[in-house]
């Protein structure tokens, strides 16, 4: 038998090539009689590559080079020609379609399993099928489990329904014309060792880098090995693992795949040869990494067999360890090194690791210096632009046009409605601030509808202010309104039916997700299927729609979370890569590669090696028992990827301590190789922490934050304010300064809880209109006639049905106390002159106006001045420091004169806070007790003071001199900076 090795600190694709020119001699035509069988396509592209490198440049008639995972009939038929061999197999089924038809049986065993839910147990479903395949099973021997194996009734009930699969799944196959996949590999790879071992090829036929996990790929290396001019490559066999060790490998050991493979061609390790032209280099760092990775039961020979060879630092050596502090560390260390990689010309770099979320961190890391890399492992399609953008679109609808679905669907880049680019976006943007903004409004279009009706309706037009001040229109809202209505609307109603064909929602979903993308161009319809990802989307809707179309009508509610589930898994991988010299691969895409500078990153358990997690389909010892391997054997294969990688010349070894605020666990592997070095450790790192921590240091060290002190000209600060606003200006000059000079505006929250301005705003106004309606005398049923203007208020003013229910009963227990205050003040004398009304006065040139909410007058004159207040209302102690100036600057201006509906006023003679909860306690009257014309007299000054002071240009706008609440965040504090400066620090 012709087996050979090369061990794992030799270039692989390079020895292997080098040794295929060896064995064809000086005559250059003989290497296009070679067949040379590699585990990927990458693989292939390497050992071109590598023959280019060897060749010097000079043209070469390369070998044939075949990927074993791809093995088809028509390579078969290239080799076999001539002869009478001949193979007729059906398709194999795409992998979507055998998964929603397994969900079909899954759903029919549980009928309360949802169609995304069913999806994912048929995909591991499927997993265990070809693994049965694989091994050579049969699931119908699964009723011998149950009789020979004691298990649970779940168990039980499982065995059988696998049974019947078994049964049951063959004839599904064989009445549409098709074989599983993982089946029709194996006949072929099957076919091919057939074949050549009855008519050998003419040329010589190598097999390399495989280690022969699947059965029918170990027979085929069996054949291979037999041939009069086979050869069998192995990568970075073990030749010196004592026989002890050899003898007790367990799955997850890197060897064991070969160990298992050498049994099956019934040779030793003994009889395995080194590669042509590969000399026994004996290298100390492999024979470190085998090594420490021994069996846990052998580890005694870790001191006896490395530490005595006394070359440990030689083994060390270009082995480096970097511990970081976290994910985004380790990105930027990581694009460090690589960058670094490129000030050498010609030297090549590589990042390897199964993280994708890492090999994403440190591409864009990388591309701080222009240097732009993709990942080779792909990037999940749900994650592109065009599969974001199909998912959102049926999030949006399915949730029937909910704020923040809309935002996150017509702001995507793709998202244009037939409009120009950008276009869609201004007006999504007005519709965000006139209906999306603030409490949750009905569901559906005509919760925006009633929405904008609403913002119409504004009497005050406050907030059609504030919308204008941001460029904004009703007009563009109705616009972005029309675009859903007339583009989504279809889609959604169809998404709201019970049962429908899941295929004729896919069609629908398209037809939305086309129509949004559409832009104003003539070819507009190619927008979304653009590029790589719009391709691969195209793909994926053309193979689910086949799919669908086997799967059953399903209630439609459950279509979005089963198009994502379909998704899911699906990756874009780019057709070239980016970057000739800078490379990040996946643990599959890297096997046999070699670069001059590799680092393993995510070297954390969980992430290299990852989680072995049980089937939901077989337990162990059922697995065990039926003759399936352990899923531990995965773990051995990524040991066997991290033994081939490490022993590269220049490795560093990369993980983060911490992912967030969850510490994370060492690989086992390096956890080991500490272990068994002891003291001579692998060397840290750390100066490449500290200088990619640098880099993002300031050249000088950061200066404490300063409070701001604006000080605009005297012509731009404001000479009119409410009366509500001076103390605003008292406690917060800042404040003023932001909303009155720079024209700000707070925005609400998207989706917000509805606020406690909302809250009595509708009080307010419900409030209003009943005492004005009964200004002379109250009905004869005050409190049914004050509840039936509160439902139309509230009609008016509140879309949000939760809202309405939430605070209706609250306004009941309002009424009913409102009333009774109400009558006991008429009855006292007390009469309403002023409702809702508004005044102003002049002081030092200077405009105080306000909007009193209600005004009694006694029959003497006096005046008594009322406050509703759904929150917390000032204390007597707030008004006399006269930071609180709002009811003695009211009075003022009534006594001025100021309020045109008010008769001459005798004097103030009360001012009283009604705090109206609508709780425990519905309303409670807080009075001020303090003498009213001396109280407003000593408002008059301290704010004519204040107008005087800030005439002058030096006096600076301060953030919260006086706040009322030290623990509230105000409006504009975070423009303030204010917990820099504050000694907060950042505290939340």
């Amino acid at each position: 038998m012709s087996v050979f090795t090369i061990p794992s600190d030799q270039d692989f694709v390079q020895a292997l090539a080098r040794g295929i020119l060896n064995h064809v001699g000086p005559t250059p035509e003989k290497l296009a009689r070679v067949t040379v069988l590699l585990p990927t396509r990458r693989a292939c592209r390497s050992l071109r590559e590598a023959f280019l490198r060897l060749s010097g440049g000079q043209p070469l008639l390369l070998p044939q080079m075949m990927p074993l995972g791809d093995v088809d009939e028509d390579g078969l038929a290239l080799q076999t020609s001539g002869t009478d061999y001949d193979l007729h197999l059906p398709p194999s089924i795409g992998g979507l379609k055998r998964t929603t038809q397994l969900a079909q049986f899954v759903m029919k065993m549980d009928s309360n399993t949802t169609p995304d839910q069913a999806v994912r147990l048929a995909e591991e479903l499927a997993q265990l099928l070809d693994q049965v395949h694989t091994e050579g099973l049969d699931l119908a021997d699964l009723s011998g489990l149950v009789q020979d194996t004691e298990l649970s009734l779940h168990w039980e009930k499982t065995v059988l329904f696998l049974s019947i699969i078994g049964d049951t799944w063959p004839t599904v196959l064989k009445s549409q014309g098709v074989i599983d996949s993982a089946s029709r590999r194996d006949q072929v790879l099957r076919a091919r060792a057939k074949s050549w071992a009855q008519n050998p090829p003419p040329g010589p036929i190598l097999a390399a880098g495989s280690t022969g996990t699947i059965p029918a790929t170990a027979e085929l290396l069996n054949v291979i090995a037999n041939l009069p001019q086979g050869f069998v490559v192995l990568p970075g066999l073990d030749t010196d693992a004592p026989d002890e060790v050899w003898k007790n490998l367990e799955p997850s050991h890197p060897q064991f795949g070969m160990r298992h493979l050498l049994e099956k061609l019934e040779l030793t390790r003994d009889d395995v040869q080194l590669w042509s032209g590969v000399k026994n280099s004996k290298s100390q760092r492999t024979k470190v990494l085998n090594r420490a990775l021994i069996p846990a039961g052998a580890t005694h020979l870790w001191r006896d067999d490395i530490l005595a060879a006394n070359d440990v630092d030689g083994a060390l050596d270009g082995l480096t360890q970097i511990d970081c502090p976290g994910p985004r560390e380790e990105a930027e260390t990581i694009a460090l090194l690589l960058r670094e990689a490129l000030n050498k010309p010609e030297q090549t770099a590589a990042l390897i690791t199964p993280d994708r979320q890492l090999a994403r961190r440190v591409a864009v890391q990388l591309s701080k210096w222009n240097v732009d890399v993709d990942d080779s492992a792909g990037q999940p399609l749900d994650q592109t632009p065009p599969g974001a953008f199909f998912n959102l679109v049926s999030e949006m609808a399915a949730e029937n046009f909910q704020p923040i679905s809309v935002l996150a669907c017509l702001k995507h880049p793709l998202a244009t409605g037939g409009q120009a680019p950008g276009q869609l976006r201004f007006q999504t943007r007005a519709l965000e601030a006139i209906c999306l903004r603030g409490p949750r409004p009905e569901e559906g279009l005509d919760g925006l509808d009633a929405r904008l009706r609403v913002f119409l309706k504004d009497a005050e037009g406050y907030q059609q202010t504030a919308v204008k001040r941001l460029g904004f229109e009703a007009k563009n809202a109705r616009a972005a309104l029309t675009v859903l209505r007339e583009l989504i609307a279809p889609f959604s109603e169809v998404l709201h039916q019970k049962q429908v064909c899941p295929a004729e929602l896919l069609q629908a979903h398209v037809k939305a997700a086309e129509a949004l993308a559409r832009t104003d161009s003539i070819e507009d319809e190619r927008h979304l299927w653009a590029g790589e990802a719009g391709e691969s989307l195209s793909n994926f809707i053309a193979e689910a729609f086949e799919a669908l179309l086997a799967l059953g009508p399903i209630s439609a509610e459950h279509y979005p979370a089963l198009i994502k589930t379909l998704m899911a898994g699906r990756a874009v991988r780019p057709k070239f890569g980016k970057h000739p010299r800078v490379f990040i691969w996946g643990l599959l895409e890297a096997r046999l590669q070699r670069c001059d500078v590799t680092v393993l990153g995510g070297l954390n358990e969980g992430s290299w090696p990852g989680d072995v997690e049980a089937s939901p389909w077989m337990s162990r010892p059922m697995m065990h028992a039926f003759g399936l391997s352990q899923p531990e054997r995965r773990i051995g294969l990524a040991a066997h990827d991290f033994i081939q990688a490490a022993a590269a010349p220049k490795v560093y070894l990369t993980r983060a301590d911490r992912s967030g605020t969850s510490p994370q666990v060492p690989s086992r592997w390096l956890v080991r190789l500490d272990t068994m070095l002891g003291n001579a450790s692998v060397s840290q790192g750390t100066k490449w922490l500290d200088w990619a921590a640098q880099l993002n240091q300031p050249e000088t060290p950061p200066q404490p934050c300063k409070p701001p002190k604006p000080t605009p000209p005297v012509e731009a600060r404001p000479n009119k304010l409410s009366v509500t606003a001076i103390e605003k200006w008292m406690r917060d000059p800042y404040a003023i300064y932001a909303e009155r000079i720079l024209g700000l505006r707070p925005l609400d929250d998207i989706d917000a809880d509805a606020s406690a301005a909302d809250k009595g705003n509708v009080i307010h106004l419900a409030l209003e209109r009943f005492v004005k309606n009964n200004i002379d005398a109250l009905p004869d049923d005050p409190l049914a006639e004050l509840l039936r203007i509160g439902e139309i208020v509230f009609k008016e003013h509140i879309t949000s049905p939760g809202i309405r229910a939430f605070w209706w009963p609250r306004f009941l227990r309002i009424a009913a106390w409102f009333v009774d205050f109400e009558q006991d003040r008429r009855a006292r004398g007390l009469k309403p002159v002023l409702i809702e009304g508004s005044g102003e006065t002049e002081i030092n040139g200077f405009i105080l106006t306000a909007k009193a909410d209600r005004m009694d007058m006694d029959g003497a004159g006096n005046l008594d001045i009322i406050d509703y207040k759904t929150g917390q209302a000032p204390t007597t102690k707030q008004v006399d420091s006269g930071l609180t100036p709002q009811l003695p600057l009211e009075g003022l201006i009534a006594k001025r004169g100021g309020f045109k509906q008010l008769k001459k006023v005798t004097a103030l003679s009360g001012m009283l806070y009604v705090r109206l909860t609508g709780g425990r306690i519905a309303g409670e009257q807080k009075p001020i007790r303090l003498d009213g014309e001396e109280t407003m007299q000593k408002a008059e000054e301290k704010l004519s003071e204040l107008i005087t002071k800030f005439r002058f240009e030096d006096t600076p706008y301060l953030s919260r001199p006086r706040p009322m609440f030290e623990s509230r965040f105000g409006d504009f504090d975070h423009l303030a900076r204010v917990k820099e400066w504050s000694g907060e620090g950042g505290k939340e």
